[in-house]
């Protein structure tokens, strides 16, 4: 009997030390979140009911922001910020210039649900980094500004002279630093000497965190990660036996480059997935004639390690299709 009621002790004790850590966690963050610049990162369904656009939304959530005692000094939809790690770096930049503290996520999902986080601006082009943050989820519209609203309930908030309306500013150099500079239209070089890496889905760490918070991912547990990566794999490895005649080595865990060198592989499969114009904007390449500049599509090309190098074959190939998309770019990049 002895024996239970330590055990039980213990269990309680641990439980109370989780939740402590857990509201310390949240209030260092609300208190960042009173004592800073914000940038609101917004990522909506575009088939939930009633329709919404993401500009639509910061005009309804701003006020919540500023009652709550937040600076949110710039509002940027979440699928324009994670088309590449190049954009993302240039975002970073312009942070860091503006002394921004805090990044606000608003997630607006299929079925009308909302979810908010708070997270530490990271400094660096992962924007956000795992670990402590504010978050809150509504079942609608006016329950999200209401949560809002109260998140610094009972605090004193640090900002002053704060926006009254949502802005929307331009970043200084996305178009010459971000939007097409590291591209290269044409097949990379020595395949057949060295691995190519395969991300599968959830295997990209940091680098991918801020990415999983786009509305069509976000929220799925941990086994339905896994088995997406097993369905993944399989359907990958069905294509690249038939369509790719050299090495390739499946990756389910972040590595760093070093790492990856060090096994052999100098060449990683990159994927990304958004509305074609902003893709093909992104990569330099021209849009003229494109029928649906807003067809969702996934493009792949191949990232050269050693010299930060982006391959993307000669001819556009995106596709809606995942299968499609990636048949087309194995047929130009194989001799």
């Amino acid at each position: 009997m002895d024996l239970i009621l330590f055990m039980k002790n213990i269990s309680l004790a641990g439980l109370f030390v989780f939740f402590s850590l857990q509201s310390f966690g949240q209030s260092t963050t609300i208190d960042e979140f009173l004592n800073g610049k914000s940038v609101v990162f917004i990522s909506a369904s575009g088939t939930a009911e009633p329709a919404m656009s993401w500009k639509g939304l910061a005009e309804e959530v701003h006020p919540a922001l500023i009652a709550a005692g937040g600076d949110p000094i710039a509002y940027y939809e979440l699928e324009e910020v994670i088309l590449s790690d190049a954009i993302k770096n240039t975002y970073a930049g312009f942070f860091n210039q503006r002394l921004v503290k805090n990044i606000v996520l608003l997630i607006r999902k299929n079925d009308g649900s909302f979810y908010s986080h708070i997270f530490p601006f990271s400094g660096n082009a992962n924007i956000i980094s795992p670990g402590n943050n504010w978050s809150g989820t509504s079942t609608s519209l006016e329950q999200l500004k209401e949560e809002l609203a109260s998140i610094g309930s009972g605090k004193r908030s640090e900002n002053f002279l704060v926006i009254e309306v949502p802005e929307y500013p331009a970043v200084p150099g996305l178009e010459e630093n971000a939007m097409g500079s590291t591209y290269i239209r044409r097949a990379p070089l020595n395949l057949d000497a060295f691995k190519l890496g395969i991300l599968l889905s959830g295997a990209s760490g940091n680098e991918g965190f801020l990415t999983t918070f786009r509305h069509d991912i976000y929220g799925k547990p941990e086994n339905q990660v896994e088995a997406e990566q097993r369905a993944e794999r399989e359907g990958l490895e069905s294509i690249f036996s038939t369509n790719y005649p050299y090495e390739v080595a499946f990756l389910t865990s972040a590595k760093s480059n070093q790492e990856l060198i060090g096994e052999g592989i100098q060449f990683i499969l990159m994927k990304q997935e958004g509305r074609e114009a902003d893709l093909m904007q992104s990569m330099g390449v021209p849009i003229e004639g494109l029928e649906n500049p807003e067809r969702i599509v996934v493009k792949y090309y191949i990232r050269f390690l050693v010299r930060n190098e982006l391959y993307i074959g000669e001819s556009w190939d995106a596709d809606p299709d995942w299968s499609t998309a990636l048949r087309s770019f194995l047929k130009q990049i194989v001799p």
